[in-house]
C-alpha cells in the first residue's frame, strides 16, 4: 500500500478499547449466567429438601399403616394359618415396594434435567458468538 492509499483509508480504531469492551461484555455474560445457575441451584436444593421431608414423613406413616394392617391380618388368621398369613403379608409388602420403586424411577426419568435453563441460555450464547465470529458476507 502506498502512503496516499493509507491516508485515504478510514482510521482503524485502537485494539485496546475493543478488547476491553469485549472482556467487559464477556464478564457481564458470565456473571448473569452464574447468577442464573445460582438461582436454579437454590431452587433445586429447596425442592429436594421439601421433597425429602414430605417423602420421609409419608414413608413413616405408610410403615405404621402397613405394619398395623399386616399385624391385623396375622392375628386374624393366627389359629387357622398363621404362616400363610405372614407369607401373604410379606409378599404384598414386597410387591408394593417394587411398584413404588418403578413409579419413582419413571418420575425421575420424566423430570427435567437440573440447570436446564442455564444450559439453554449458554447454548444460545454459543450460537450467537458463532454467528458473530463469521466474516460478513460480501455483497
Amino acid at each position: 500500500m502506498t502512503d496516499d492509499a493509507r491516508a485515504d483509508a478510514p482510521p482503524r480504531p485502537p485494539l485496546r478499547p475493543a478488547l476491553s469492551r469485549l472482556a467487559d461484555a464477556g464478564l457481564a455474560l458470565l456473571r448473569t449466567r452464574g447468577e442464573l445457575a445460582a438461582v436454579e441451584f437454590a431452587e433445586e436444593r429447596e425442592r429436594l429438601k421439601r421433597s425429602a421431608i414430605t417423602l420421609g414423613t409419608a414413608l413413616l406413616m405408610v410403615a405404621f399403616a402397613l405394619g398395623g394392617a399386616g399385624l391385623w391380618v396375622v392375628v386374624y388368621f393366627w389359629d387357622s394359618g398363621r404362616l400363610t398369613a405372614i407369607a401373604v403379608v410379606s409378599l404384598v409388602y414386597a410387591l408394593l415396594a417394587v411398584v413404588l420403586w418403578r413409579v419413582d424411577a419413571a418420575r425421575v426419568d420424566a423430570d427435567p434435567a437440573p440447570f436446564a435453563a442455564t444450559m439453554a441460555e449458554l447454548e444460545k450464547d454459543r450460537q450467537w458468538l458463532a454467528r458473530q465470529s463469521r466474516p460478513p458476507a460480501e455483497p
